[in-house]
């Protein structure tokens, strides 16, 4: 007789039918009635059997005694409930079942003759382990509680699968010890409990086929499909995510419609602009009755029924027949659009968390009639756990959002975040206790400032240039065209507009002013436009058009010098930015330290290092002095980067390198208006100001700039940040990063600024350990 698929297990099997045989003739014995002389009949034929009281070894015995082992039976298998109970004798974990009732045998020639029994989810391992919990209950009165429900998965004939769980009534076993067994002490039965996965262990103290099980079971099934599915349900919310919904969903709620033409849906809905959207949690939900991908109004949606049910009742909208629902509703904007699918019946039910609609489900079926407002009402034990979990996903979402908002939009560096971790549990906390607490000042105190910049040369002069170009070349066109205008009448207002174009085109000839742009492009707009846009002469319409054509922005020949210098100097701050963030990665790794980087026309950016950055690491001179050299490096990598890159640029522009040393620690503090970290108090302030006006500065006396493309230009303010600098300068040129020629010069007075000096040492591009970095 085979056991399942597991060929181990510590058990002798004996298909048996002894005691209900010796319950049979008890009653021969006491009974004295009329039923007598039938049951004397039924024990008169067992005993020409007796394979049934000493043992069943073969399928065949039972296939042969069925008729028999039915009327043995029949007390425990009563006729009039054969279609309604789901019942059959077994042994527990066997394969065969047999003696079944009318709605089994229904069940089984649905599932076709290549169905096998299988447990779901019991492995040889458990198998074994289980049976011999049995006989230690038994036999050496443990309390070993290693039930667990144990279902079958049985495929119905239209291939959905429907779920049940097995009932053992054991009522009519018996186990007992053979030869073979083995005598377990307590030690022996200790070292078992403790030691589940050690299969080995149990086949040693329980060797297979030691013990004998003898009797029959009566196995009971319970259609469990809509509470198995509620269960899966649960388990694969748990992981759920968009990617797998419909794999995940749709066989839950075809189980549970009991129909495999059952498909799920899904709608976001927004109450603040009253729309309609696709659920795009990582990857976009499902949704029937969507048209595109953008948001739309939920009116344009909902029909006014499903409007009133769904939003403002929040109960289920279910329609059975999506014709008539179109014929009765022709107007209907939902039944336009479910009408020519092939959705043929469908249930939209409310998502509602919070006293709030956050989204609609739609379970939909290809078949009319299969949905309707009595099946609907299915949803309910479903509901809870799919408004739980879109919840969830809509909040993973929105973290998601606000990280990324954190990430790329604020200034909240990595470094500095547990100091807004810290005041943000410490603000909560303290509101959920009941304390009315306003937000701590997040400051960094004895922090070292360091800052650098790499700023495009000349990018107001180059873009004035650009402007002139393009304007140029607008006036000549404009002049060209107009001259093709018959004169209108009368004249003297389009003769005045030539004239003052022409003039334009004289002006144009110098260099422009900041308000020249503006002006002509104003001019041009209110008094030429007018006239081409009035302009009726047929030859002329072609000529006037490709005009407009290329006067567009983005595309157009007249703005071609602005945007290749638009274009040049984001090439540039790309370029320049991602060196210096890719560097970083690797600075912080020393010590952590407060990081910002701003696009201007260059790359400008702040450092500040300290101990209350980083309080549990230990900062010493030399951290400070690593990241002061790692400054200077790679301010020399990024301007060899531009230099071999420059040749590409549409619009030719170079750079200049610019460091401030500042060797005075300070505190910066969080700005909540302004969301960014800012020197604390007016006795910090000089850093601010020297920022602010140093790039501009020449050298004292001259009109020459403290800064040169090629160069790096090391501003400072005593002798002890020169000696610092001119160590750092040495190393570097050790390295051939920079040149052996240091200039050293005197920075003119600024606005409350006066005694600045500055060395200047030429960068050699031609280094390739900076070209390789």
């Amino acid at each position: 007789m085979k056991l399942l698929s597991f060929p181990d297990t510590p058990f002798q099997i004996q298909l048996s039918f002894d005691s209900v045989i010796d319950n049979l003739e008890s009653a021969v014995n006491e009974k004295a009635n009329r039923q007598a002389g039938h049951e004397e009949a039924l024990l008169k034929e067992i005993n020409q059997h007796p394979e049934l009281r000493t043992g069943i070894t073969d399928i065949a015995q039972i296939e042969s005694n069925a008729g028999l082992i039915r009327r043995l039976l029949a007390e425990y298998f009563p006729e009039p409930l054969t279609l309604n109970e789901i019942k059959g004798v077994s042994f527990p974990y066997l394969n065969v079942v047999f003696n079944r009732t009318q709605r089994f045998n229904n069940i089984l020639k649905a599932a076709g003759d290549n169905f096998e029994f299988n447990i779901r989810d019991l492995d040889q391992h458990q198998f074994y382990v289980l049976n011999c919990c049995l006989i230690l209950n038994e036999f050496y009165n443990t309390k070993l509680d290693f039930r667990k429900p144990l279902f079958y998965d049985i495929p119905a004939s239209d291939g959905t699968i429907r779920h049940y769980r097995i009932l053992y009534n054991a009522d009519f076993l018996d186990i007992l010890p053979t030869e073979r067994s083995v005598k377990l002490t307590s030690a022996d039965i200790d070292q078992l409990i403790n030691n589940y996965d050690n299969l080995d262990l149990w086949m040693e103290k329980f060797p297979p086929k030691s013990w004998l099980i003898k009797g029959f079971a009566l196995m009971s099934l319970i259609d469990v499909t809509i509470e198995n599915a509620v269960s899966v349900l649960k388990e694969r919310l748990l992981r759920f995510d968009a990617a797998s919904f419909e794999q995940s969903i749709d066989p839950v709620f075809q189980s549970i419609f009991d129909t495999p033409h059952i498909k799920i849906g899904f709608t976001l809905f927004n109450s603040e602009d009253n729309t309609l959207s696709i659920a795009a949690f990582g990857k976009p939900l499902r949704s029937f009755i969507m048209e595109g991908t953008e948001p739309r109004n939920i009116n344009d949606v909902l029909c006014p029924g499903s409007y009133q049910a769904l939003i403002v009742e929040r109960r289920y909208f279910a329609v059975s027949d999506t014709s008539d629902f179109h014929i009765e509703n022709p107007d209907s904007s939902l039944a336009c659009h479910v009408a020519p699918s092939a959705i043929r019946s469908f249930i939209l039910a409310p998502v509602v968390k919070d006293d709030e609609v956050i989204g609609l489900l739609e379970v939909v079926s290809k078949k009319s009639k299969e949905l309707n407002s009595i099946n609907a009402n299915k949803l309910d034990v479903v509901m809870p756990y799919i408004t739980d979990n879109i919840k969830r996903l809509i909040v993973e979402f929105q973290n998601q959002i606000q990280a990324f908002i954190q990430e790329k939009f604020t200034t909240i560096h990595s470094s500095v975040y547990w100091k807004f971790k810290e005041e943000a549990q410490r603000y909560i906390y303290s509101r959920r206790r009941g304390e009315e607490k306003s937000l701590g000042a997040i400051v960094f105190n004895e922090v070292f400032p360091l800052y650098g910049e790499i700023d495009i040369k000349g990018s107001s002069a180059a873009r004035n240039l650009s402007v002139q170009k393009d304007l140029q070349t607008q006036v000549l066109s404009l002049l060209s065209l107009l001259q093709k205008i018959p004169v209108p009448t009368p004249s003297d207002g389009f003769e005045k507009g030539k004239r003052q174009l022409e003039r334009f085109l004289q002006d144009l000839l110098l260099p422009v002013k900041a308000s020249t742009e503006q002006y002509i492009t104003d001019y041009i707009l209110n008094n030429i436009h007018p006239w081409l846009s009035e302009c009726q002469e047929p030859g002329l319409a072609s000529a006037i058009k490709e005009y407009f054509i290329e006067n567009d922005k983005a595309s157009g020949v007249f703005h071609a010098h602005r945007r290749k210098y638009e274009q040049s100097i984001t090439m540039v701050n790309e370029k320049l930015a991602g060196i210096i963030d890719n560097r970083q990665e690797e600075a912080q790794q020393a010590f952590p330290h407060y990081y910002e980087r701003f696009k201007t026309d260059g790359i400008e950016h702040n450092l500040y290092i300290g101990p209350s950055i980083a309080p549990g690491q230990a900062f010493t001179e030399k951290h400070l002095r690593d990241l002061r050299l790692w400054q200077l490096k790679v301010l020399c990598e990024m301007e060899t980067a531009h230099h071999y890159y420059k040749p590409s640029l549409p619009y030719p522009l170079d750079v200049t390198t610019l460091v401030l040393v500042y060797d005075t620690p300070i505190s910066v503090r969080f700005r909540m208006d302004e969301k960014r970290l800012d020197v604390d108090g007016s006795y910090n302030a000089r850093f601010e100001i020297v920022k602010k006006r140093i790039d501009k500065a020449c050298v004292l006396n001259t009109d020459e700039r403290i800064t040169q493309p090629g160069k790096i230009t090391i501003v400072y303010s005593n002798l002890h940040e020169e000696k610092e600098y001119s160590e750092y300068v040495h190393l570097l040129q050790e390295q051939n990063i920079l040149d052996r020629n240091i200039e050293k010069l005197d920075v003119e007075d600024l606005q409350g600024v006066v005694g600045l000096k500055a060395l200047r040492v030429k960068i050699n591009h031609d280094n390739t350990s900076l070209t390789m970095m």
